[in-house]
């Protein structure tokens, strides 16, 4: 016979809140009045889906290039704050989503940290990331990792304002209470290897460089390329048919594993094709979301998120999911990073599939994000 009360339940008397009184003064709690908030029926995350809106985030940016240099702020960066998360300043409960300005001529300086980083590039050509001694020149579209403990730097040598997204763990590694920091001993690193020489040497097309010992954990490609990556999608878009959730979705890999590209982090470039309208399901990983190309709209927990070219959407864990194109003529590709990783390797991690009403969810409502003028308060 199942249980009324699954999780417990315990009439209170007097008696037991004298004794909750006195476990309280012992830094003690009884396990009975805690069990349902502490083990729910499947994940309960505080992080809200939510977009924001480059149209909105972008002048912001431009005001703080006029506001405050990397000099002297170390980063030029505005974090996106989920508001179910409020003074974390976080996207997710695991991930910074950050969006980052390199004015020309300016140098964002060096230093490293536990966390790891992606940058994905939205504007400009040309400037560079600094990785552990070496340059990658960046254009938009390109995905730059940044794995934890690295040195890195950032500059531009270019006549026009270098401008990317930042992916970080770094709620993830404070809540395991791993953070360190250390700042480089000067505004750059010295730059002891060729410009893009892990792309030379691991990214050609399968071919891995026996002379190449390498034992990191996470990829040694530095930059992934929106041109080689935009090709397969192109590619695999006329010749495979994707899966009926995710459409064309294909995986940054490390070259030397085929695992994720680094340990607590994986990334996905997606393609929709012409009027493609996915089927939902749900998983146990946050994922965010960067509109690299195209619009149309992305339905979570039966809301409408309609998007364009980069805005920045997060779907938090076990929340039903649905993409389409808005377009019946143009392709719309989406870049995603998520931390599947951390939750396969701590046996975390399932996915479902919505069953009902032919696999897409009732809509009943549109997301409709705060507005603000320059210069309001």
């Amino acid at each position: 016979m199942q249980q009324e009360h699954p999780h417990g339940y315990v009439e209170e008397t007097p008696e037991l809140r004298a004794f909750y009184g006195d476990l309280e003064r012992l830094s003690a709690a009884p396990l009975w009045t805690m069990l349902e908030s502490m083990m729910p029926d499947h994940p309960m995350p505080k992080a809200r889906p939510f977009l924001w809106q480059w149209e909105q985030i972008r002048p912001q940016l431009i005001r703080a290039g006029q506001l405050v240099t990397p000099e002297r702020a170390n980063r030029r960066v505005i974090v996106l704050c989920n508001p179910g998360l409020p003074g974390q300043g976080c996207a997710s409960q695991c991930f910074q989503a950050n969006v980052q300005m390199v004015l020309p001529g300016e140098i964002a300086p060096a230093h490293r940290h536990s966390a790891s980083a992606i940058r994905f590039i939205m504007e400009g050509r040309g400037a560079y990331t600094a990785v552990d001694g070496e340059k990658t020149l960046m254009y938009p579209g390109d995905l730059v990792l940044t794995p934890n403990w690295t040195w890195h730097d950032h500059g531009n040598d270019t006549d026009e304002p270098m401008i990317w997204q930042d992916g970080l763990d770094v709620p993830l590694v404070n809540r395991l209470d791993g953070m360190f920091y250390e700042a480089y001993r000067g505004m750059q690193q010295e730059y002891t290897r060729p410009v893009n020489a892990s792309s030379h040497a691991f990214g050609q097309g399968g071919l891995y460089p026996t002379w190449e010992k390498w034992t990191a954990p996470h990829s040694p490609l530095l930059n992934y390329s929106w041109e080689s990556t935009r090709e397969a999608l192109a590619r695999a878009g006329k010749e495979a048919p994707g899966t009926r959730w995710d459409g064309i979705c294909m995986e940054y890999v490390n070259p030397v594993t085929g695992g994720p590209m680094m340990p607590t982090m994986a990334g996905n470039a997606q393609l929709l094709r012409p009027g493609e309208h996915t089927q939902a399901h749900r998983h146990t990983k946050d994922v965010i979301y960067h509109v690299v190309e195209g619009s149309g709209y992305t339905v979570v927990s039966g809301v409408r998120f309609d998007w364009k070219k980069h805005d920045i959407f997060v779907i938090p864990k076990w929340a039903l999911h649905e993409h389409a194109n808005g377009s019946r003529t143009a392709d719309a590709c989406l870049f995603s990073y998520n931390d599947q990783p951390v939750m396969q390797a701590l046996g975390l991690y399932r996915e479902e599939e919505l069953l009902e009403n032919d696999g897409y969810q009732v809509v009943t409502g549109t997301f409709s994000p705060p507005v603000t003028r320059l210069g309001s308060s």
